[in-house]
């Protein structure tokens, strides 16, 4: 065991561990949600150390033995090490605080353990005067949230397309398959299953390319603000240079805001890319509730389409099958639109110069970014590509459907297909029996009429 002192007293630590008092203390303190820091958000303060420590160490202010092994700890960090050392609850007070010091701490003592000091020694290397030297938990974690979340949104984003192509796919193979249309669950006019598919993928297409674009608005940081933007403590040549060397660590074309004092207080760029994520369930949303219905059955549904079987769908029906992609999706998708809820009250309760609940905000916008890119690749591979039609069964409930009184419109007027469409619902023929038993329009015409493409062009 090691003793630690802070402002509040001493503390006994576990001699091996490499968190310190503060972070102890934090764990103590906010036993909330059971769930530590997201580890993408990890890697990403170990990157905003690493810049900062090579800009500090450009401006004179560092050492470079310091920088040396702050940096060589960053780069283990980010490649996985020691994240069972960040014990702060995701969600905490203080702004960040607890998961700034947590991550200092961290560094500090695996810096010095290289030097060969031991472990709560903070000498040399220590975890304020060096490890966050020019910088604030104010700028340095919403550097590190929008580095975060970057980077996870370009994962989203290919997810996005992957499955935009599988749809476009799905569209080509199904353009032939003549089926009912339906609007408020009632019959409409006939369409193909391929324009099904289609109407999806353009959904999908927009969502894409929004989160794709949403990029941008992250990339304006507030690195080298300090405390509430004005940069105090930061020397200007530390400033203009972290900016730069967090650039070409992470590849990512961020740059210092124009007015740090801006995103250090608002967070409104997190809530437009909780609401695009928002918007991107609802749409995941009412695909997987279509789904579901339009692979209803197999035998007392609509059962225009088979969905790929991946388990068995019940411990006393045999034989059923159930739409467990569909409904998994359709689960994220409720949890994505439920975080939106939480980090709106999140942004809008900043007050002043800071948000002191960007924690929440982090955690739930990182989660959102899982949880988008997890169903996207889940309904891509395990739903839609499997998916397989059945055009018997979209053909017989197109044939027999009153639907197709609307395409005799313009051939035999409105008020004749509507008394057609009543005639045939109850006597229960067809459309196309109708008319052929009618004999005002000759068979050639009629199938001309009732073709599929002539059906379904719009013209």
């Amino acid at each position: 065991m090691r003793i630690e002192t802070d402002a509040l007293g001493k503390m006994e630590l576990e001699a091996d561990v490499y968190y310190g008092i503060h972070s102890a203390r934090a764990r103590d303190n906010f036993p909330l949600s059971g769930r530590s820091l997201h580890p993408q958000l990890i890697r990403a303060l170990a990157l905003v150390k690493h810049a900062a420590a090579i800009a500090n160490c450009d401006a004179k202010r560092l050492s470079e033995k310091k920088k040396t092994v702050i940096v060589q700890t960053c780069e283990e960090i980010v490649n996985g090490l020691y994240h069972d050392q960040f014990i702060t609850d995701a969600l905490q007070g203080g702004a960040g605080t607890s998961a700034n010091m947590n991550i200092n701490e961290v560094i500090a003592n695996r810096a010095n353990e290289l030097l060969g000091s031991p472990k709560g020694s903070y000498a040399p290397v220590r975890p304020i005067e060096d490890v966050n030297l020019s910088q604030s938990t104010n700028d340095v974690f919403p550097t590190a949230v929008r580095i975060a979340a970057i980077q996870l949104l370009k994962q989203v984003s290919d997810g996005f397309a992957k499955l935009q192509t599988a749809l476009q796919e799905k569209e080509e193979a199904f353009a032939e398959i003549l089926k009912v249309g339906r609007t408020e669950l009632q019959d409409a006019v006939p369409m193909t299953l391929g324009q099904e598919f289609g109407a999806w993928a353009q959904a999908i297409a927009r969502d894409r390319w929004r989160l794709y674009k949403a990029e941008e608005r992250l990339r304006q940081i507030n690195l080298g603000g300090t405390a509430i933007g004005t940069g105090l403590n930061a020397p200007r040549a530390y400033t203009f240079a972290v900016a730069e060397r967090l650039r070409e660590l992470t590849g990512i074309g961020l740059a210092r805001a124009e007015d740090p004092i801006d995103p250090t207080q608002n967070c409104d760029v997190f809530v437009e890319i909780s609401g695009l994520l928002k918007a991107a369930a609802v749409n995941l949303s009412k695909i997987s509730g279509d789904l579901r219905l339009l692979s209803s059955g197999p035998r007392g549904g609509l059962g225009e389409i088979t969905l790929p079987a991946l388990q068995a769908g019940s411990s006393i029906m045999p034989g059923k099958i159930n739409p467990v992609i569909p409904e998994a999706v359709t689960q994220a998708a409720y949890q994505i639109i439920a975080n939106d809820t939480a980090i709106t009250l999140a942004a809008q309760a900043g007050n002043l110069e800071l948000n002191a609940f960007l924690p929440l905000i982090a955690q739930n916008l990182l989660e959102m970014l899982d949880l988008a890119k997890r169903s996207v690749t889940l309904l891509t591979e395990k739903c839609i590509q499997g998916i397989q039609p059945n055009p018997t069964r979209c053909a017989e409930l197109a044939e027999s459907s009153l639907s197709m009184a609307a395409v005799l419109i313009e051939h035999i007027g409105y008020d004749a297909a509507a008394k057609l469409a009543k005639n045939c619902l109850q006597s229960g023929k067809t459309i196309r029996q109708a008319l052929l038993e009618d004999g005002q329009l000759p068979k050639e015409k009629i199938d001309r009429i009732l073709n599929t493409r002539s059906m379904t062009s719009g013209r």
